[in-house]
């Protein structure tokens, strides 16, 4: 009996120290391994959206047909969608969540740790089926990444695989997100009520319920499809009676809910840098709560304004008109409440800070070019234009990309035990806005102009403006090669000065009561917090 006491405590020592070699990673359960995972593979997608957007770039840098054909160039745009949404954005986020959840609520690991591991390992093969999509016969799919139909109906083999990835990534966010739901409700230490949380932990709440809300609905729309391509039904074929606008109200169903899924875990991000920047606490933590569940329940019924085109009856076209307006106030309360904490603080601009006032500056102005097109007469204008793609880049790019910049400068100390190093991080910084302005402010004008997005070709009047798009774009991709070789890279292999317990003096959390790097296995038991529930006592 005592062999098999010393046989398990020798056991559980040896839980103390992470494994080595390739099974630590295949065979990873531990939520902070999984995280680092989720982000290289973010990362790796990033860069190959960004290869698409470059090659989409560079045959638009001037009037007429230079590098790609017309069928290539829609299999660019349609992919650069699917690889940037599905592959590098959502992914990076739960990245972070399973990186910080556990933390920062004082949890051993996530609740379901093999669940874990096997919602990143679905990630893999739909990464590969996406990206070989272009070596399929007939190429990649070239439908948009809103797959709409009826050009879906008619797409090769690729279309298939493109459907099928995109349900193995479905079934992988669904399962990431019953992860959080049950770690975040089930294992919050002692004393941690919700109203305490970090709002990191609130914004992946309510973002992971959206998910689990939406993902089956994409994937209705999509398994539609399959069986209009192959099993002889008429969902969305007008041939045999189907309607091709209902497939848009399905997707949008699932497509607006989306944008919110990719920007409520930035504004979570945001929300902890700008008070540990500032040095005060943040204002109007409750409302925050509010506005972050309002935005959820109000992206549900403003779907169909991306729809103002396709013969909506008048009645229809003003509920959505109103809808959407209605939730530019949640978002409005959240920016307020953002400089309402930087009011009046003691600030200091570390590179964290950099990118999430530049988060709040460049998020706005893509919040305002947002309320333009949820007018039904100017939307009828600039629908599928390219004042459309400079909206949704300020809004996905500037907001989502930049958050993660931000929360991977904030949290990357406690995440290797070393200190980035802060000149590059401010040079990665107005490298990257500079250029991101240089790159999508201009398409502004190009939508408002009347050039139609998705096109490979255009007239000379649209020259000027394309071409310093393309040469900000080219700049912009540069930037982020910098960040991976110059910031991330050095940081991973340990080069740069050690980083203290709490690197930022006024962040608050848990998180930062964890030596740096944070311990394999961080908390065996529950910490006993104070009354904040951002500090361990004992």
């Amino acid at each position: 009996m005592s062999a098999v006491l010393d046989h398990h405590d020798h056991a559980h020592d040896d839980h103390h120290h992470a494994p080595t070699g390739w099974r630590r990673w295949v065979f990873a359960t531990n939520h902070k391994d999984i995280g680092t995972l989720y982000l290289l593979f973010s990362f790796t997608m990033l860069m190959l959206g960004g290869v698409l957007a470059l090659l989409i770039r560079a045959e638009l840098f001037q009037p007429g047909l230079q590098l790609v054909n017309p069928e290539l160039f829609n299999q660019l745009t349609t992919m650069h969608g699917v690889i940037m949404v599905f592959g590098a954005i959502m992914p990076a986020f739960v990245g972070f969540a399973n990186w910080m959840i556990p933390l920062q609520i004082g949890a051993s690991d996530m609740a379901f740790a093999r669940m874990n591991n096997f919602s990143f390992w679905l990630l893999i093969p739909a990464g590969i089926m996406v990206a070989s999509s272009f070596f399929m016969p007939g190429g990649a799919p070239a439908a948009g990444w809103t797959f709409y139909a009826p050009l879906t109906l008619q797409m090769g083999p690729s279309m298939d695989a493109g459907i099928f990835a995109l349900h193995i990534m479905g079934a992988s966010s669904i399962m990431g997100s019953i992860n959080i739901i049950v770690t975040i409700l089930n294992m919050r230490a002692p004393g941690m009520t919700l109203m305490k949380m970090p709002m990191f932990c609130w914004t992946w709440l309510i973002t992971a319920y959206l998910l689990i809300a939406v993902m089956p609905v994409l994937a209705g729309a999509i398994t539609m499809t399959l069986t209009d391509r192959h099993f002889g039904t008429s969902f969305f074929n007008p041939a045999g009676g189907g309607d091709p606008v209902m497939f848009q109200h399905i997707f949008w169903f699932f497509g607006h809910p989306e944008v919110y899924i990719m920007i409520l875990p930035a504004f979570g991000i945001i929300s902890q840098i700008v008070p540990a920047f500032a040095r005060k606490k943040l204002f109007g933590y409750a409302s925050m709560v509010y506005a972050t569940s309002s935005i959820a329940i109000l992206s549900f019924i403003v779907w169909a304004h991306h729809m103002f085109t396709t013969g909506m009856p008048v009645t229809g076209q003003l509920f959505f008109m109103y809808a959407t307006m209605l939730i530019a106030v949640p978002t409005a309360v959240k920016i307020f409440n953002w400089l309402a904490t930087m009011w009046r603080g003691s600030m200091t601009f570390e590179t964290p800070m950099l990118f999430a006032i530049g988060f709040i500056f460049v998020f706005t102005m893509g919040g305002f070019t947002g309320l333009m097109p949820a007018v039904a007469p100017i939307d009828i204008q600039i629908q599928d234009t390219y004042y459309i793609v400079a909206h949704f880049h300020y809004v996905l790019v500037a907001g989502s990309l930049f958050t993660l910049f931000a929360g991977f400068y904030y949290w990357s100390p406690k995440w290797t035990g070393v200190m980035y190093n802060e000149g590059r991080g401010k040079l990665h910084f107005w490298w990257s806005l500079i250029s991101f302005n240089i790159t999508f402010f201009p398409m502004h004008f190009l939508g408002l102009a009347g050039m139609p997005r998705r096109y490979a070709d255009y007239p000379m009047q649209f020259a000027d403006f394309n071409a310093v798009a393309s040469v900000g774009a080219f700049l912009f991709g540069f930037a982020q090669v910098y960040f991976f070789f110059f910031i991330v890279l050095p940081v991973m292999r340990g080069q740069g000065a050690k980083a203290v317990q709490k690197p930022w003096e006024a962040a608050e959390g848990l998180e930062w009561e964890v030596p740096s790097p944070a311990p394999f296995h961080t908390y065996e038991t529950p910490p006993k917090l104070d009354a904040t529930a951002t500090r361990v006592i004992g």
